[in-house]
């Protein structure tokens, strides 16, 4: 299994409502549209390790069977229209975001 983490910065305090609208029922459902997906979680981080502010505002994490699946997937139109929200929601919030991709490995205690 590989994943796909998008790690999202905050939108100012007057744009959370307005973005909050965008993620869920625009971003979210496209992202979930992707070909090759085998599951979309995505987060909305409220609070930091032991009281602290969290590291990251929304995190999605884009399961897929194979790297190879996740590359085809990349070279799809939903694909396409996923980057192109992220870019909108970047130019309309000022919000920035990371993306990293990992192998899962499931340790003794995961299910």
């Amino acid at each position: 299994m590989y994943t796909l983490y998008a790690l999202w910065t905050a939108p100012s305090d007057d744009d959370v409502d307005a973005f909050e609208q965008h993620y869920t029922e625009t971003h979210a459902p496209l992202a979930a549209s992707v070909p090759n997906l085998n599951k979309l979680v995505t987060t909305r981080a409220t609070e930091g390790l032991e009281g602290g502010d969290p590291a990251y505002y929304r995190v999605a994490e884009m399961e897929f069977d194979s790297l190879e699946e996740l590359h085809e997937a990349e070279e799809s139109e939903e694909w396409t229209k996923v980057r192109e929200d992220a870019g909108e929601l970047i130019e309309e919030f000022g919000v920035s975001l990371e993306v990293a991709i990992g192998e899962k490995q499931v340790t003794e205690g995961d299910s």
